[in-house]
């Protein structure tokens, strides 16, 4: 009866691990923890589109063929929509609000205000959103651990990086944790995240297809990124601060897109 039992167990627990999420985006397929679903709301994108929304700042509408809507780096501002889910990092009031629309069903803070290490897996819609915490400067009291997290967008056979207030370069054990990243939103301030240099050098690290820099301030400043490019990425500069992008229609070059800002 016991030998009936465990092999009774075994056939559930392998029922288990393989109806959990895979990552398409990890290099290594492993079992992942369970996920909440939302619903969602059909949108007119074709099959293996995604639309991408510059909204200012280093906050993007990121819509599904689904019609999935995520508003990156929520400080109350999404564009005249109601998101079916936010992400919000804690570096500055205007990456974060202590008061998002009740509206929105799911609010994903970068950090954990009880402490540690805050961790999403989520799906919403047709979207997967997970996140790899990094730490970030806290002045007086010194380096803040786990204080932003770069949030990954699993959509349509693309995996899309948001790398929020990011302070410090990336080790092995952040970019085995993020997997690959065919688009990804990148600060170019040169200050208030970190050097234009050391940005440039987490863009080569990511290796990312499409790089859509955001958190720049001004022409000023993002000219001067821009200018350190050399001939490692080509530039398209849009007129239109939305983009459709598709895993089927990403360059073959590694390309850095400017899109203007609401």
């Amino acid at each position: 009866m016991r030998k009936v039992l465990f092999f009774l167990l075994m056939l559930v627990s392998g029922a288990v691990q393989a109806d959990a999420m895979q990552s398409d985006c990890l290099a290594v397929a492993s079992r992942q923890p369970r996920v909440q679903h939302a619903a969602f709301t059909p949108s007119q994108l074709a099959e293996g589109q995604v639309k991408l929304t510059f909204l200012g700042h280093s906050s993007f509408i990121i819509e599904s063929p689904g019609g999935t809507r995520i508003v990156t780096d929520y400080a109350g501002r999404a564009g005249g929509i109601i998101p079916d889910a936010v992400t919000m990092n804690r570096a500055h009031t205007s990456h974060f609000t202590n008061t998002p629309d009740p509206a929105i069903r799911h609010v994903l803070r970068g950090w954990n205000p009880e402490g540690g290490a805050a961790v999403h897996d989520i799906e919403v819609g047709d979207i997967r959103i997970r996140n790899v915490t990094t730490d970030i400067r806290g002045g007086m009291t010194g380096r803040m651990k786990d204080g932003n997290s770069i949030f990954i967008f699993e959509v349509a056979g693309l995996c899309i990086g948001h790398l929020g207030h990011l302070h410090h370069l990336l080790g092995p054990e952040h970019v085995g944790l993020i997997g690959r990243l065919d688009i990804v939103m990148v600060p170019v301030d040169g200050g208030y995240t970190m050097g234009q240099a050391e940005m440039l050098e987490v863009m080569r690290t990511l290796k990312a297809r499409i790089v859509i820099p955001m958190h720049y301030f001004g022409p000023t400043t993002l000219n001067r990124f821009i200018g350190s490019l050399g001939k490692d990425f080509a530039l398209e500069v849009s007129s239109s601060p939305e983009r459709v992008v598709s895993a089927a229609a990403l360059p073959d070059v590694p390309k850095l897109l400017v899109l203007p800002g609401y």
